[in-house]
């Protein structure tokens, strides 16, 4: 068993506090900028657009996931406290938001430089897991998203929310959601097993969506609104849906081959 007793705060700069969760969404986004960078695109014309995709992607997270954990997670909460929605250190994010966010805002960039968008989307599917498992990682250290009670030899107690060994559900989606999503989808792409853009992206939706609806069982289901349909968390149920999503768009692009 290990005691999480982690405070979400790394350091403290000129009284502003610098968290945790702030520190995985940088490293996220330059470590995954760099990747694609150095190993993914050979394009010199993609290459050269990247850093000014880069600001829209930015945008696209913080948007799309800061509305969608308030439509999606919190509604009711942010109707009666509007002025909160824009409080987005308090903490709050949706990585199904976010991603509808990045997928916007690469339609958008893409369209302006009139260049194919799953080019893109592509290339962010493959980086994408870097993110995931920083993320999750914070969320591990934040003792949040915590998992079900359990008596397992790897159980974790998180003393900021009580004294109960519990699944550490981070941790297993910080595994599968990031090491092994980035482990396959780059293994599929380097081999070049598929060449259609979008597939990679289709991908991505099917397996993120299999591990997080795996992973899930796991976890607590948020407290503000608990399971939403047969025993299925939020979580699950978005995921079926991009499940779905993905499903379609592999067999689209695949047919187009």
């Amino acid at each position: 068993m290990f005691i999480n007793n982690f405070d979400p705060v790394a350091f403290t700069f000129l009284s502003l506090q610098i968290k945790w969760y702030s520190i995985s969404y940088i490293l996220g986004i330059v470590l995954g900028w760099t990747y694609c960078k150095k190993k993914l695109i050979e394009d010199k014309k993609i290459l050269n657009l990247f850093d000014d995709l880069i600001v829209y992607i930015i945008f696209g997270i913080i948007i799309g996931g800061r509305l969608g954990y308030v439509l999606l997670y919190n509604l009711n909460y942010y109707l009666e406290n509007f002025s909160e929605i824009l409080m987005i250190w308090n903490g709050g994010m949706s990585f199904h938001g976010g991603l509808i966010g990045v997928i916007i805002a690469v339609f958008l960039f893409s369209k302006k430089h009139k260049i194919n968008s799953y080019i893109f989307l592509d290339l962010i599917s493959l980086v994408a897991p870097i993110g995931i498992f920083f993320g999750r990682l914070a969320n591990f250290i934040n003792s949040e998203l915590y998992g079900k009670e359990t008596d397992v030899l790897w159980s974790v107690k998180f003393l900021a929310v009580d004294n109960i060994p519990r699944h550490p559900s981070q941790i297993y989606e910080a595994i599968l959601e990031g090491i092994i999503l980035f482990v396959l989808l780059n293994y599929i792409f380097k081999k070049k097993i598929f060449i259609e853009p979008g597939i990679i992206s289709a991908i991505f939706l099917i397996l993120y969506s299999l591990f997080r609806f795996f992973a899930e069982f796991f976890r607590v289901p948020d407290i503000q609104i608990g399971y939403i349909i047969f025993n299925f968390s939020m979580g699950q149920v978005v995921s079926a849906i991009f499940f779905a999503l993905g499903i379609y768009l592999f067999l689209k692009k695949n047919n187009a081959t």
